[in-house]
Formats: structure tokens, C-alpha cells, sequence
């Protein structure tokens, strides 16, 4: 039976109810669902709305649904219309009258605006837990790498030297920015709804506070109109796990780059890569390449939300059943996407040999080579130019700069000396990198130790 029956005069059209139907994807909601029933009983009972008998005939049937369902005695009905419409009617059938007496002070639109926030507020604790999983892998990684030296890019042109801990570092520094966004949106998530009915509250004497703190709220809204049409939290949430995509997406890049023969940084564990079905040399980055592509599709969830709900007017419409089903599968492909990105990034394996060896090519020690020209006196400009002679000098010859003679060194500059090969050696010049947030390998491993120490 439809919860809106009474008004009309025969059933709704197979087609139609399929149509309109939300069950396959808010069945997921059923413990939230009875949870805030068995709270909305207790507020209607203590405000002597309902009588005591009727409170705890309505508590013990749905905590008895609850239990059903979870151990699989009871089905969840795909042809209800939705899982309020499924526990309404299931309990209204075991426990008679006062079944019917649950909905009162109570509309479905701030039943499920009070639904979803329960449900994306558990679910957002848990996708919260997983990022700091991430960070700490991501920092334990940075920390054992700390001093491994590779060249910095720009442009994806080799520029200066770093440490691969440094790189690591600056994807941890994403991942607490992440954090922060989904602990942003689940403060602001955490105001119930429940009790602005279906867009103008009620003349029932309700005590909406209290509802709130049994159901583990900061406070109930405060406008009955906000209560059943906002979906900001939805959309927070989704533009939050959006961005974190991003963030996966970049470092999935980079792994893609390095496992390739070109780069050859980084080795990923068997299983975590796959093969080719004609060349059996092939090991591909696919679970790398997944989580790149993956990000497109989040990204369209958090579109289909803000497009359904750019045009429309107060109150509830019922365009905003598609909250469910975007935001739902936005928080379950960043889920299994971290599922296989953290166990990659902790397995895979560093080869430093070929880092090193890229960081001795394409002259990323030259800014140092100018700073020592610096040192000695001259105008930076003048250094850099100098420097940029070098470089010509070196593409002409074949050499770099540590193996370029000293005397090519004093025809482009009589400032140079012996000292230059010390100060241009590529460990030493990310050593030296001592400024707060720079590559230096004491710099890389202080800020580990402290991210996996606050995490």
C-alpha cells in the first residue's frame, strides 16, 4: 500500500510505480530508516503523543524488523516503493494500529533527508578512517625513503633535485587536506531534519531537540524549508571525495610514469598489477589506471548533483530522489578505489639506481651552480647567465656539469674553482635544501614523523 493513498481512485501504472520506485538503491538506508523511527516513537510518546503501550509495541516491532533483516529472515520487498514505504508497511502489518500511529508529526520528505544524513554521516566516519590509513602509508613511505635522491619536474622537465620522500610528502599534504574537507562536511551534515514534516513543521507539540540528541545530532535545523530541501551536505561531500579523486588520480599518474621502462622508478607487487593476454613481457599499472579513470566518473556524480538541484524552488521535489544514487556511487568507487590504492603504494618497490641516475642528467644541479657564482659575489642574474653558458657547453661536449673540465668552467666565469664540484654534487644539494617545507632529507623525515605521530 502507497504511504499517499486516500487521494487517488486506482493503482498506479506498473511502468509509472517502476519509475518512480527508489527501493534498489535506498534499501541500503533500512537500519537508519528504523533507527530514526525508533527515536521519532520515543520523542511522539514523552510528548504524549502516542501512549506508552504504542511506543513499545512500535520499538519492539522494528527492532525485530532490524534484526530480520540483517540475519536475512526478512527480504526487503523489491517491489515497495521505497524502504520507509517497505518498515512502515511491515510494521503496520505485524503490530496493527499502532503501527499506523508512527508517522504521525513525521512526512517522508524529513524522514529521508533524515535517512540519508544518518547513513552518509556513518559512511563519511568510515571513508574518513580510510584517508588516514592512506596518509600513514603514504608518510610511512616517505620516511623510509626519505633520502633518496630523484629529479624534481616541471613541465614534466627535469628541474631540480629532491628526495623521493619529499614527492611522497607532498601527496600526504593532499590526503590532510582531504581529511579536512570530509571532517568540514560531516560537522556540517550533523543537523537533523526530522520534525519540519513536509515543508511547514507541525501543530503537534514535538520536542525536535531531543529527537536530535537520541539520534546523535548537534541540533535540529532551524528552518522547516531548509530541513526537507537542502542537499548541500550531499554535495560537500561529493565535491570532497571529488577532490580526493583528483588527488589519487595525479599520484596515479606519476606511478603509471615511473612503472614505465622510460622512467623505471618504481616497481608495483604482482598483485597489484596484470598482464597482457598476446605480450607476455607486459606488466601493467591497471589498478593505477583504474583509479584515473574512476575519477572521471566521480566527477560525474558530483555534476548529476548540482545540476538536478540547480533550478529547483522550495520545498521538496521529487527531482531530489537522484541524491541517492549519485552520492551513493561516488562514496563507493572512492571506497574501492583506496581498497587497492594503499595496499599498491605500501608494496610497491623503489629503485633508486634509476632515480639517481635521472637526477645526474638534464642539469638539475645548475640553480646551485648559479648560487655558488652567487656566493662568490656576482649578481644572480649575471650567475644565471653564466650557468646558462655551462649548460651549452656541456650539451656540446656531451658532458654535465660534474664531469665538465674546470678550465671550461673558468673561460665562461673566472669566479669558478675546484669548491663548484662540492656544491653542485646532487646530494649535497638537496641537503643543503634546509628551508622549512624543502627537500632536505632532515626536513623529509621530521615532517614524516611528525604527520604519523598527529594522524
Amino acid at each position: 500500500m502507497k504511504l499517499w493513498a486516500g487521494r487517488f481512485s486506482k493503482e498506479v501504472d506498473k511502468k509509472t510505480n517502476d519509475f518512480n520506485s527508489s527501493i534498489s538503491f535506498d534499501a541500503r538506508m533500512f537500519e537508519e530508516d528504523i533507527t530514526g523511527s525508533i527515536a521519532h516513537a520515543k520523542m511522539l510518546c514523552k510528548q504524549n503523543i502516542i501512549s506508552k503501550e504504542d511506543e513499545e509495541k512500535i520499538v519492539n516491532g522494528l527492532e525485530k524488523i532490524k534484526e530480520e533483516i540483517i540475519s536475512g529472515e526478512l527480504a526487503i520487498d523489491p517491489n515497495a516503493e521505497d524502504i520507509h514505504t517497505f518498515i512502515e508497511g511491515e510494521l503496520t502489518q505485524r503490530i496493527g494500529q499502532a503501527g499506523k500511529r508512527l508517522h504521525t508529526a513525521r512526512s517522508r520528505n524529513d524522514q529521508v533527508a533524515l535517512d540519508i544524513r544518518m547513513y552518509l554521516r556513518k559512511e563519511n566516519e568510515k571513508l574518513i578512517n580510510t584517508v588516514r590509513q592512506l596518509i600513514t602509508v603514504t608518510a610511512q613511505s616517505a620516511k623510509k625513503y626519505y633520502d633518496v635522491v630523484m629529479p624534481g619536474y616541471t613541465h614534466l622537465q627535469r628541474a631540480q633535485p629532491i628526495t623521493f620522500g619529499h614527492h611522497l610528502l607532498a601527496y600526504a599534504q593532499m590526503f590532510l587536506r582531504d581529511l579536512g574537507r570530509l571532517e568540514d562536511a560531516g560537522k556540517r551534515m550533523n543537523v537533523s531534519p526530522i520534525g519540519s514534516c513536509a515543508l511547514a513543521g507541525t501543530t503537534y507539540d514535538l520536542d525536535r531537540k531531543f529527537e536530535a540528541e537520541l539520534l546523535g545530532f548537534d541540533k535540529p535545523c532551524s528552518n522547516s524549508l531548509d530541513g526537507v530541501s537542502d542537499r548541500d551536505f550531499c554535495i560537500e561531500l561529493a565535491s570532497a571525495i571529488s577532490i580526493l579523486m583528483m588527488h589519487l588520480s595525479r599520484l596515479s599518474e606519476e606511478i603509471i610514469l615511473w612503472c614505465s621502462w622510460e622512467f623505471k622508478f618504481i616497481e608495483l607487487d604482482d598483485a597489484f598489477s596484470t598482464g597482457s593476454s598476446i605480450m607476455p613481457q607486459k606488466k601493467n599499472p591497471d589498478i593505477a589506471e583504474l583509479v584515473r579513470g574512476k575519477t572521471g566518473r566521480v566527477y560525474g556524480d558530483l555534476m548529476t548533483l548540482l545540476a538536478f538541484m540547480k533550478g529547483l524552488p522550495l520545498a521538496y521535489n521529487k527531482d531530489m530522489q537522484e541524491d541517492k544514487e549519485a552520492i551513493f556511487d561516488a562514496y563507493d568507487t572512492v571506497n574501492v578505489c583506496l581498497s587497492a590504492f594503499i595496499p599498491m603504494i605500501e608494496t610497491m618497490s623503489v629503485i633508486e639506481k634509476n632515480m639517481k641516475k635521472a637526477a645526474s642528467g638534464g642539469f638539475i644541479n645548475a640553480t646551485d651552480c648559479a648560487d655558488y657564482l652567487v656566493g662568490k659575489g656576482l649578481p644572480f642574474r649575471d650567475a644565471y647567465k653564466a650557468t646558462g653558458e655551462l649548460v651549452a657547453v656541456c650539451i656540446e661536449k656531451g658532458e654535465t656539469l660534474d664531469t665538465l673540465d674546470i678550465e671550461e668552467y673558468k673561460k665562461v666565469c673566472d669566479l669558478f674553482d675546484e669548491e663548484v664540484f662540492e656544491k653542485i654534487d646532487l646530494q649535497k644539494c638537496v641537503s643543503e635544501r634546509k628551508s622549512y617545507g624543502g627537500p632536505a632529507p632532515e626536513n623529509v623525515l621530521k615532517e614524516a614523523e611528525k604527520i604519523l605521530k598527529e594522524i
